[in-house]
């Protein structure tokens, strides 16, 4: 018997003045999964959880969140949802425990069963030590725990998480990511927005790639990789004088563009664009043989899989995200 999926769309659009933020989304998001939404600052990610939320009207397509229509039916939808936003939306002048207990009270909890669904969350959450502390004096690991907990205490069939790890130190994004694994373990559906394509890659069984308003793939993980080719080829120069020479012969052998690091005796390239494993091999040792013929001296070759990071560049032509970049707005 199939499963209902959890989110349905259908040429999805929404406008912000001459601004068409969300442009024709099509989505089919399966229950009981992580599903990301993978692209850069203002591609429409946040736009488009706004609207399955029922936070923003829809100018034009459908949308459905278990069956239920996000316009027609949004006190349905509200019911089984929970949002966790790019931004801390809890009180920083309460503590821990005085923020999760007065939701709890909000959504119907007794005082004794607030108290005791509090106390479990920050156990689970390793907020225990800080329970008495105002949530203002909070690391930002920290914040997005407590937010987190917050999206959770009533047990929500789908919480979408809207850049829970923007600004976040690799310890804590972490820490984030075990969080929803042991979220989505209980039963629960996450949409998980994100510029960062290794967050993507660490939890998402399918994820679409959104640029300018439009999906652009749709796929795991490994369906998106494979689509580009079947290979990336790492290369590390003895000498940095010889990277202009080892780009020519690689561009030549390969037959694609080659990427210069930061690092100036580093040089990545994909290889065969037909997707055989087989065939990419065959291309990297015949390069390697000609950078030897060549008298260039490689201190480090590798063929590896393509990242996420390469399927978007080759989908868009640049990176997903920037150094500095910042999180969306609301229009994004």
């Amino acid at each position: 018997m199939t499963t209902a999926p959890a989110i349905e769309t259908s040429g999805l659009v929404k406008t912000f003045g001459d601004n068409r933020a969300v442009d024709g989304v099509d989505l089919s998001v399966p229950a009981g999964t992580v599903y990301g939404l993978l692209g850069p600052n203002g591609a429409g990610k946040t736009t488009v959880v706004r609207m399955l939320a029922t936070l923003l009207r829809p100018d034009g397509g459908s949308a459905r969140v278990f069956g239920h229509d996000v316009v027609q039916q949004a006190d349905a939808v509200r019911s089984r949802v929970s949002l966790t936003g790019q931004y801390a939306s809890v009180d920083e002048d309460l503590t821990g425990t005085e923020n999760l207990v007065l939701l709890a009270r909000l959504l119907g909890y007794s005082k004794p069963q607030a108290r005791e669904r509090a106390a479990r969350l920050l156990d689970a959450f390793g907020l225990t030590e800080a329970a008495d502390r105002q949530v203002k004096k909070y690391s930002g690991g920290m914040r997005r725990r407590i937010d987190i907990s917050a999206s959770i205490l009533n047990t929500p069939d789908l919480l979408f998480l809207d850049e829970p790890t923007t600004g976040l130190d690799p310890r804590s994004r972490n820490q984030v990511w075990d969080i929803v694994r042991v979220v989505v373990a209980n039963g629960t559906t996450v949409l998980l927005t994100t510029q960062y394509l290794d967050e993507a890659d660490q939890l998402a069984g399918r994820i679409a790639v959104i640029d300018h308003g439009k999906v652009i793939a749709e796929g795991t993980p490994g369906e998106l990789k494979a689509s580009i080719g079947a290979g990336t080829v790492h290369v590390r120069l003895r000498n940095a004088e010889q990277r202009p020479a080892a780009e020519r012969v690689l561009a030549e052998e390969l037959g694609t563009t080659v990427q210069l690091e930061s690092d100036p005796v580093a040089l990545t390239a994909r290889a065969d664009a037909s997707g055989s494993e087989s065939g990419a091999a065959e291309h990297a040792a015949r390069a390697l043989a000609r950078l030897a013929q060549a008298g260039i001296i490689v201190d480090d070759f590798s063929l590896g899989q393509p990242t996420l990071d390469e399927v978007f560049l080759a989908l868009t032509d640049r990176p997903a995200v920037s150094e500095g970049a910042v999180s969306e707005g609301v229009s994004a």
